[in-house]
């Protein structure tokens, strides 16, 4: 058939609005190529239940595509490895992608291909899935540009596919057969478009009322948050089509509030590529500290680390969180900032260990927002405020009846409501009763978080008060820093009190981590 061209699909699951297969499309036979890749999967943040929502998302895909006469193809190995058998068998024409902000073993992975392309003369186009913008040296410009690409035309499907005769389309292997570690996660979201389409039409049709009110606490986040973060993370939904259509609802809606909620919802998308850009902009801020003044900071503690992952650190809602997230996939994005705070402040994990648990736990994990969320919760990035988050308040402030804890924490169902956010102050008689013994059925607290937050924030302000951390902090915000946010430069950076514009970054800043 001639020289072909090759869609290379990684997390941009669909054929709707995917602008590399329609222009391969209008140049000749198609190949679309899925390639697992083994050594991805066994990367630390990789896990079973992201494979299953990936691998539910790849079956739709080849049915969508088989219906355009040429099925998905599927290949397990090394990329280069499966373009150059392509390459010796058809000739490749031309090879087709989006771009992708991923982890630093895509990153390395596509400077290998990018290599093999140029070797043998064949051109690589990668077009921009969403709102980041490679080789970008200033942030000037960038929300403009932002919405200039949120506002392009969506991108139909091609018409039809040329069928490739006796091209078989490969299995789609299970997660054992990769490697991955038995991951029970019976609440886990289904993944494939149309589960995002429903899921979509579902938020903008009526869960969206409750948005800006529902986000905040776990238990009716599931309902109010919009649940699309999966199925942007693994592009079963494209970016730009779901602002187009939150913004149509939005100017169809005649009740203020709902206009409001859905207002907040598209600054969340704006900040959603806002991090994924720090991570396209440094990429080393997947493991370096962003300021290098914060660098070994903390030391590892296996025994913590190792509570906090299973929500068995006696603090009640903070183990209930975990327990959820461990369970589903997912949690709303407060519940996540104050995991991650908690293990940076009052436990004092260093945030490389406790990020890694969390991204393997999230099915909606994005490199570019995770690790970005992780350095600025924990306090590396030198240019955000340190906000510790108290689990106690935290539990009072967002599951004040205790439905969320005793949901998910067991040993406390039968703990009588005013000792259940503190089971430690229970009496032993009381303990008797509720058939929860602390320290042998529910563990005490592994730490006086109290006292911990504090010797944290004392080492963190003293750290920021060194000779040179400021005019570096000022660098970083020069880099990274939102054009949006106006943050204050070091000479007005106080002790207690953050920039007014800060306050967006902590309501906002979390997006799509777990939206």
């Amino acid at each position: 058939m001639g020289p072909l061209q090759i869609v290379w699909f990684k997390r941009d699951l669909r054929s709707f609005d995917h602008r590399p297969l329609l222009e391969a499309s209008l140049r000749g036979p198609v190949l679309p190529l899925y390639v697992v890749e083994p050594d991805l999967w066994r990367q630390q943040d990789s896990s079973a239940r992201q494979w299953e929502f990936c691998r539910e998302c790849l079956v739709e895909l080849r049915a969508a595509l088989g219906g355009l006469g040429q099925p998905l193809v599927v290949r397990i190995g090394a990329i280069e490895q499966v373009l150059e058998r392509a390459h010796r068998q058809f000739g490749v024409a031309g090879l087709w992608s989006h771009e992708e902000t991923g982890n630093g073993w895509t990153y390395a992975r596509d400077r290998r291909v990018a290599d093999w392309a140029r070797q043998h003369g064949i051109e690589w186009q990668e077009i921009p899935q969403f709102g980041v913008t490679r080789r970008l040296s200033r942030r000037t410009g960038w929300a403009k540009r932002w919405e200039e690409r949120m506002a392009e035309e969506l991108s139909t499907a091609p018409p039809r596919l040329t069928p490739l005769p006796r091209l078989d389309p490969g299995s789609l292997p299970m997660a054992a057969e990769l490697g991955l570690e038995p991951d029970s996660c019976p609440g886990r979201q289904k993944g494939g478009r149309a589960q995002g389409l429903i899921t979509l039409a579902s938020f903008l049709d009526q869960r969206s009322r409750s948005y800006q009110s529902g986000l905040s606490s776990p238990n009716t986040a599931v309902v109010s948050c919009s649940r699309l973060s999966p199925h942007l993370s693994w592009g079963s939904l494209s970016m730009r089509e779901v602002v187009q259509k939150s913004r149509l609802r939005r100017q169809a809606l005649a009740v203020a509030p709902w206009r409001r909620s859905l207002q907040r919802f598209d600054e969340r998308l704006h900040w959603h590529c806002h991090f994924i850009q720090k991570l396209e902009c440094q990429p080393s801020l997947e493991y370096s500290e962003l300021h290098p003044l914060t660098a070994g900071l903390r030391d590892s503690n296996h025994e913590r680390l190792a509570a906090w992952a299973e929500g068995r650190t006696g603090l009640p809602f903070l183990d209930a969180c975990m327990r959820c997230l461990n369970a589903t996939g997912w949690l709303n994005f407060r519940m996540r900032a104050m995991l991650l705070s908690v293990a940076s402040y009052q436990l004092w994990i260093p945030w490389r260990e406790s990020g890694v648990h969390l991204a393997r736990q999230f099915v909606d994990y994005e490199p570019g927002i995770h690790w970005s969320q992780c350095q600025m919760q924990s306090g590396t990035t030198g240019i955000n405020t340190i906000r510790m988050y108290n689990p106690f308040k935290q539990g009072l402030e967002h599951d004040p009846g205790g439905l969320f804890i005793r949901h998910w924490v067991h040993e406390l169902a039968a703990v009588p409501a005013v000792f259940l956010h503190q089971p430690w102050t229970m009496d032993a008689a009381t303990q008797e009763r509720a058939g929860c013994r602390i320290g042998a059925q529910y563990p005490s607290p592994i730490v006086n978080w109290a006292a911990a937050a504090a010797t944290a924030r004392d080492r963190l302000w003293a750290l920021r008060a060194q000779q040179g951390f400021a005019a570096t902090a000022d660098a970083i915000q020069l880099r990274h820093g939102s054009r949006r946010s106006g943050l204050r430069t070091s000479s007005s950076r106080r002790r207690g009190k953050a920039p007014i514009a800060q306050l967006s970054l902590d309501l906002m800043g979390d997006t799509c981590l777990g939206e």
